[in-house]
């Protein structure tokens, strides 16, 4: 592949954008490209007034008027806080956790349910990101029925499982070296080319990013330097800042800085994730236990490759590169999966009513039987274990077992013993719900 190039830096060609800051037509046309937040590549080819050079300078003055510094040791990023931005924050901030607090409500149900299958759905995408080969339905079967990893994929869906249930457990707490060791160390268990890569930092210089083609995308810092870079990170993700950073904006950062230091041998990209997620639940983004932003960027593998290229690429003399690509694109993501949990919810609510009428119907259900009476409807031919309604609906041995010799009682599904456990299967087919 052809890695994205900025324009280098060139006094004259900077002198004859800086014409242009008073025409009115040419100034409004930089204006809208950077509220888009176009980078060299998705600007050069357009059809323009005059040299793509000249306006592309023109864009980078204009940006560099608002822009705002991060020092990072020996790095200075920068990122612009464009309208986008500051809608997608309030959202954030002022009604979308209302939104979807009101949405689960409305179901009348355990919102543990939801924050369950909401783990599941990030742990199973984090995995696939990075590699793993399995369907999303086979791997979130896998976890219902908390059946054992068959190879090294489900491997790490099982893995990425366990960490983010273990970040809910950390939200609490500061972050440390050790803590960021301990969740690489979780999420690679059993993974890793070298066991004794899980849970240490790299120690040597041999690992890079690469395209598929071969193509170099990032060479990480020397690996003497990670110890030093990790505590920094911590450091930022612990305290205060003198110029205040909103939470997700930061939240954001901390994901890219993990992916710059590239500080293990593997397994980088799900640590990133990870800490992202705690940095959210640390600063009482409860929302973020609902919607599975890594989901949405397994459906768009190309652009986050971008947003990190176009970060690095994006660089004038004395400055490591522009944020502001990787911030959009991940708010871009969080939104989509927001619209995702609460467009899902409102089926949910529909699905409610209807088994709310097999209730009234039938007068002998609970609304949670009902439920699981709809998921036998969903997939007439699927089996359902003890198991798989345990971890579904996050309810006790005896209070699924009920459930489902209840159904069996009343001739909606039948029993079977397969080995040492019983599975159900659905009877009535001809219903129509």
């Amino acid at each position: 592949m052809k890695l994205p190039v900025v324009p280098e830096f060139s006094r004259e060609v900077l002198e004859e954008a800086e014409k242009f800051l008073h025409d009115d037509k040419i100034a409004e046309l930089a204006r809208r490209y950077n509220e888009r937040y176009l980078h060299w590549e998705e600007l050069k080819h357009r059809k323009l007034p005059l040299d793509p050079v000249i306006i592309w300078n023109l864009m980078k003055i204009l940006r560099e008027l608002k822009a705002k510094p991060l020092e990072f040791g020996d790095w200075v990023f920068k990122y612009n806080l464009i309208d986008e931005f500051q809608e997608k924050l309030h959202i954030l901030d002022k009604s979308a956790a209302g939104n979807l607090l009101s949405s689960i409500e409305a179901l009348q149900n355990n919102r543990r349910k939801y924050i369950i299958s909401s783990l599941m759905e990030e742990a199973i995408a984090s995995s696939q990101i990075e590699g793993a080969a399995t369907t999303r339905e086979i791997a979130k079967r896998m976890l219902q029925e908390s059946r054992k990893p068959k190879n090294k994929d489900e491997k790490m869906i099982v893995n990425n499982y366990a960490t983010v249930k273990h970040i809910m457990d950390l939200k609490n707490e500061a972050i440390t070296p050790d803590k960021i060791l301990e969740i690489h160390r979780m999420i690679t268990s059993g993974t890793l080319e070298k066991p004794e890569y899980e849970g240490n930092f790299r120690e040597n210089n041999e690992i890079a990013v690469y395209s598929h083609d071969g193509t170099l995308l990032h060479k990480p810092v020397e690996y003497p330097e990670i110890p030093k870079l990790v505590e920094k990170l911590c450091d930022f993700a612990n305290s205060k800042d003198k110029d205040f950073i909103h939470p997700i904006i930061k939240g954001i950062i901390i994901h890219f800085l993990i992916g710059y230091i590239h500080p293990f041998n593997d397994g980088n990209g799900r640590t990133a994730r990870a800490l992202f997620y705690w940095y959210l639940l640390k600063n009482d983004y409860w929302l973020f236990e609902y919607i599975a932003v890594s989901r949405v960027i397994n459906n768009s593998k190309k652009q986050y490759r971008n947003a990190y290229l176009y970060t690095e690429s994006d660089r004038i003399p004395n400055d490591s590169g522009d944020l502001t690509y990787f911030i959009k694109y991940n708010l871009d993501c969080i939104k989509t999966a927001l619209n995702d949990i609460l467009e899902y919810l409102e089926r949910k609510q529909k699905e409610q009513s209807q088994a709310l009428k097999i209730i009234t119907e039938s007068g002998n259900l609970t609304l949670r039987q009902a439920e699981i009476l709809k998921q036998f409807l969903k997939q007439p031919e699927k089996p359902i274990t003890i198991k798989e309604i345990i971890t579904t609906y996050s309810v006790a041995y005896a209070t699924a077992r009920s459930d489902l010799f209840h159904l069996e009682k009343l001739g909606y599904v039948e029993k079977r013993k397969v080995g040492k456990e019983f599975i159900f299967i659905f009877r009535r087919v001809g219903w129509d719900f």
